[in-house]
C-alpha cells in the first residue's frame, strides 16, 4: 500500500508534467510555423516588397503611356510621334529612311 501512494505521488505529477509539456511544445510550434504564424510575417515581408517594386514599375509604365496618348490626343497631335505610329502599324518605310536588316538566327 506504501509503495503504490509512493508511486501515484511520483507518477501522477510526471505524467501531468509530461502531458502539459507535450501540449505546450504542440501550441507552441504551431504559433511559431503555422499559416498565421510569428515566420509568416518574414514571408509576407518578402511578398509585400516585391509587389511594392512592381507596382512602382507599372506605375512608371501607365506615366510613360500616358505621355504618349497625351501627345497622340488633344488638340495639337505630334506629327513625327503620329507618323511612327502609322509606319509601325502599317508595316510601311519611307523612300528616305534607313533600314536595318537583323538576322534573326543571330540572337
Amino acid at each position: 500500500m506504501v509503495a503504490r501512494r509512493r508511486l501515484r505521488a511520483v507518477l501522477y505529477p510526471l505524467l501531468l508534467y509530461a502531458f502539459s509539456g507535450a501540449a505546450d511544445a504542440y501550441f507552441i510550434r504551431h504559433a511559431v510555423n503555422d499559416d498565421r504564424g510569428l515566420k509568416t510575417n518574414e514571408v509576407y515581408e518578402r511578398q509585400i516588397a516585391g509587389l511594392r517594386t512592381n507596382l512602382t514599375n507599372l506605375t512608371a509604365e501607365r506615366t510613360r503611356w500616358a505621355r504618349r496618348v497625351a501627345l497622340l490626343s488633344g488638340m495639337t497631335v505630334d506629327r513625327d510621334l503620329l507618323d511612327e505610329e502609322a509606319r509601325a502599324r502599317l508595316g510601311k518605310a519611307d523612300k528616305n529612311d534607313l533600314i536595318v536588316f537583323l538576322d534573326p538566327q543571330a540572337r
